[in-house]
């Protein structure tokens, strides 16, 4: 059984999508990052860092933080999702921290200087840019291709929350439509609309608690 710590932001989405591409039994717990959950002690014995996403592998007893590193534990408890080795694997590896080093961080800085008390239209400007400069790498990398490597992989679980999130607050899927298409694709599969499904069926559980 895996215990899941997460929230609805693009980074909490990932792993409940993982555990539902791969079968995976999962207790759903969410953690209100508007109310400081995450910084309590309880939640920093299983990430440190007290942010969500983090689970625990109550059959280990092992304790996992940070997306791509969740997204690759399932994967090879799973077996599925990601290639033992070879071209496959690395491909695969090379897009998943594409998003961790890259969309993640700039699209969600766009967010947070839009949202600021104090206002910065450089910074607005700055992360605006490279983060539509990153969804073209993505839209030109997609031209040719169903998904990011070879096959649906934990590259395409990895990438796609946060470019939903650019392709919308940016609005601009008019511009990138290979990474719209491919958005598309992977928001029609089963398993991501059942992960989104019970992520709102729980917060809205949780709010009228």
């Amino acid at each position: 059984m895996i215990e899941l710590f997460t929230w609805t932001t693009p980074n909490g989405e990932k792993p409940i999508i993982m555990l539902e591409e791969c079968e995976l039994p999962y207790e759903l717990r969410l953690l209100d990052i508007s109310t400081g959950k995450q910084k309590e002690s309880d939640f920093l014995a299983i990430n440190p860092n007290g942010r969500i996403p983090a689970i625990r592998d109550t059959e280990t007893g092992q304790r996992v933080f940070e997306s791509g590193a969740i997204l690759i534990h399932l994967a090879e408890k799973s077996g599925r999702l990601l290639a033992r080795s070879g071209p496959d694997r690395s491909e695969a590896l090379s897009w998943t921290f594409f998003q961790a080093g890259g969309t993640g961080p700039m699209i969600g800085q766009v967010h947070y200087f839009r949202n600021a008390k104090e206002r910065s239209d450089f910074a607005i400007r700055r992360f605006e840019t490279e983060s539509r400069r990153l969804l073209g790498v993505l839209d030109a990398h997609l031209k040719d291709r169903e998904w990011l490597a070879g096959d649906y992989s934990i590259a395409d679980v990895m990438n796609w929350s946060w470019a939903v999130s650019g392709l919308k607050g940016l609005d601009a899927r008019g511009d990138f439509p290979n990474l719209a298409a491919w958005a598309d694709r992977v928001g029609e599969r089963p398993a991501v609309r059942r992960a989104l499904d019970k992520l709102q069926s729980a917060k809205s559980a949780l709010a009228s608690s």
